[in-house]
């Protein structure tokens, strides 16, 4: 059992999960294929994230566990299901694009998603955003004049602003990925009463800071935030990709694609370790979750991770559009580590 208040995340199948039984489920994302019926809770009032992305894998579902080490609380405000400890809580919400309205759908979901989140935070008083999922069909597609993931961020951002909260520097890591046509807005999110560290890629340029040719509202995310509790640190790295700077390396080659993206993830653990004395983030140490463009390059992704990250590596692997049409491969991560003693 691991230590009260510290996250902790499993990669299990739906049969490992109910055989479990565990306690301290502060909330689980699901991945299947299947359309999204709608996030909601389980019967024991846990908050679960049905996404429509492909698992690839023997599996037919997958699910993402996020723990606790104590005896959380559920509820529900509007529509995000939550559940909460003293210091964390991890809520959901499932946003249909509605027919009509003043802006495209994917905006008018996007809108009416990010303003309940952030009244829940408020009502709940968990201030801080930690980590966010976004999975948005049809992620790459012109609708409206636009890309719809440009669409998107335009309305992440209006939103954020409106309810006072920081767009650039001290925003929370995140991930937009694409889900199967016709699925609705899936977000799902940690957040805290602690504010983490912040943590930047000294290879690229911050994604707020990005030029106008990525869109009027540049993506509010950062690409790894630190969280320190007690005796623990949790890391949390964004999604990750073949990007230097600000521009796409490797268009078409599948194989450097996947390192150039590990060489961006070994960049976050280097600068996680110097803003915590006593971290030893190794990409050994993760449990990854990597989306793939194509799967016919599954194989190829697959021996660069093993490589890299062993074979009793923690890694699942789903079939998803990634932000940018030139991208194959995107692989965000996470990391819990034991601290011997607070400096």
């Amino acid at each position: 059992m691991h230590a009260s208040g510290a996250l902790h995340l499993d990669y299990v199948s739906l049969a490992e999960y109910q055989a479990a039984g565990w306690a301290d489920v502060l909330g689980v994302a699901t991945f299947n294929g299947a359309p999204a019926a709608g996030a909601g809770t389980d019967g024991g009032g846990i908050p679960v994230a049905r996404v429509s992305t492909p698992v690839l894998s023997d599996a037919t579902q997958v699910y993402e566990v996020w723990r606790c080490g104590e005896a959380p609380e559920s509820g529900r405000h509007d529509g995000v299901s939550y559940r909460r400890t003293p210091d964390m809580l991890f809520g959901c919400i499932t946003q249909p694009e509605p027919r009509g309205g003043t802006h495209p759908p994917l905006e008018e979901a996007t809108l009416e998603a990010y303003r309940q989140i952030c009244a829940t935070l408020d009502a709940q008083n968990y201030p801080h955003l930690l980590r966010v999922w976004n999975y948005l069909p049809d992620i790459n597609r012109q609708s409206h004049g636009t890309e719809r993931y440009r669409q998107f961020n335009s309305a992440r951002h209006h939103v954020l602003r409106a309810n006072g909260r920081p767009i650039t520097g001290s925003v929370p890591a995140a991930s937009a990925l694409g889900a199967a046509p016709d699925s609705p807005l899936v977000v799902y999110f940690l957040a805290g009463r602690t504010a983490p560290t912040f943590v930047e890629n000294p290879r690229q340029v911050s994604a707020y800071h990005y030029p106008r040719q990525y869109g009027t509202h540049r993506p509010v995310f950062s690409r790894a935030t630190l969280l320190r509790q007690p005796g623990w640190l949790t890391l949390f790295i964004s999604g990750a990709a073949s990007v230097v700077g600000h521009r796409s390396l490797h268009v078409g080659d599948i194989v450097a694609q996947t390192r150039e993206t590990l060489a961006n993830i070994e960049a976050l653990l280097a600068e996680a370790n110097r803003a915590a004395p006593g971290a030893d983030f190794t990409l050994r140490s993760l449990a990854c979750k990597v989306y793939v463009r194509r799967p016919a390059d599954l194989p190829i992704i697959r021996g660069q991770l093993h490589e890299a990250l062993g074979e009793s590596a923690r890694v699942i692997y789903l079939q998803a559009d990634i932000c940018r049409q030139d991208l194959l491969v995107e692989i965000e991560a996470a990391g819990m580590l034991p601290l011997a003693a607070d400096p």
